[in-house]
């Protein structure tokens, strides 16, 4: 992968009922969230991920690294890790890790507020927030992107 072509990147931010997807590329330097993908208590469901992955051709994948406030892994962090792992096993594509702390806080504030004014006009869903979630641990990379 070059510097200068465009790369399209899919992030997720992983949860145990629940991961959030979200899409940009280089070039924008946007990200928007795609459908959330429900994680089965057996663990992630990797065709739907393979189907994402299909559907979207990145160059790059991005996984949220879960920490708490005071900078110490998540409760959730080792399955996170056992995914991003896997998934860049998987895919035969580079797995990046970005820290995801305030990811949620954030995406629920803009949801919230887009609401607010209108411009989102339904319910709110709990998926929402998981895949605003993995718009903004992509947007944060994107935006340190030179």
């Amino acid at each position: 992968m070059t510097q200068n072509r465009a790369r399209v990147v899919l992030a997720f931010d992983f949860g145990l009922k629940r991961i959030g997807v979200a899409v940009g590329d280089t070039v924008s330097r946007s990200a928007s969230p795609r459908k959330p993908l429900i994680c089965p208590a057996s663990g992630p469901d990797w065709s739907a991920i393979a189907r994402e992955i299909r559907s979207v051709g990145p160059d790059l994948l991005i996984v949220g690294d879960p920490y708490n406030d005071d900078g110490t892994p998540a409760r959730v962090a080792p399955a996170a890790n056992r995914f991003a792992a896997e998934l860049g096993q998987r895919s035969g594509l580079p797995v990046l890790r970005m820290d995801e702390r305030y990811s949620s806080v954030e995406a629920a504030g803009e949801l919230k507020s887009r609401r607010a004014s209108g411009e989102l006009k339904r319910r709110l869903q709990p998926g929402d927030i998981d895949s605003a979630a993995a718009a903004v641990i992509l947007g944060s990379w994107l935006q340190n992107q030179n």
